[in-house]
């Protein structure tokens, strides 16, 4: 296991959630499922209590908590996506039985775990030396819910 990993609280759904998510992104993977040897506040013995996991690499973890999380924005799990292709996959994927779109490439999803679903283009775009690009692009990114490629790109040729 990682020195450092992002712990995810879920009700009881830890197991379900992380196999969905390994199955999205490539290079992630369910390491490890901790399960209760013993009755405890959340469950019973047998029950899973935490899963192990790395995630495009990352290393996560998912703990049943056995009451609900509400994760706000205050953090969200990040993935940089190759081209359109690859963010309107984990968009519909992510915001399906019952996620929700936020804006500028973020959403909730059917847990209410934040994510940004991110084209690599973009920060490129904005650390764009012309800040008449980099402005460009950003008022294009914040119009949008799901980011689209071909707009900020128009955006940035003006």
């Amino acid at each position: 296991m990682a020195k450092v990993s992002t712990c995810l609280w879920f009700r009881k759904d830890a197991e379900m959630a992380v196999r969905f998510y390994v199955s999205l992104v490539p290079g992630s993977s369910l390491t490890h499922i901790l399960r209760s040897p013993g009755n405890w506040p959340g469950g019973e013995a047998g029950d899973v209590i935490m899963v192990s996991f790395t995630l495009g690499g990352q290393s996560f973890q998912a703990l049943n908590g056995g009451t609900p999380a509400n994760y706000g924005t205050v953090a969200s799990i990040s993935v940089e996506c190759a081209d359109q292709a690859e963010v309107d996959r984990l968009w519909t994927a992510l915001t399906a039985a019952g996620g929700s779109e936020i804006m500028c490439g973020w959403l909730r999803d059917r847990w209410g775990v934040p994510w940004q679903i991110v084209p690599e283009i973009l920060p490129r775009l904005l650390a764009d030396p012309d800040p008449t690009v980099s402005s460009r692009v950003f008022a294009a990114m914040t119009e949008m819910i799901k980011l689209d490629v071909a707009a900020l790109e128009r955006a940035a040729t003006g």
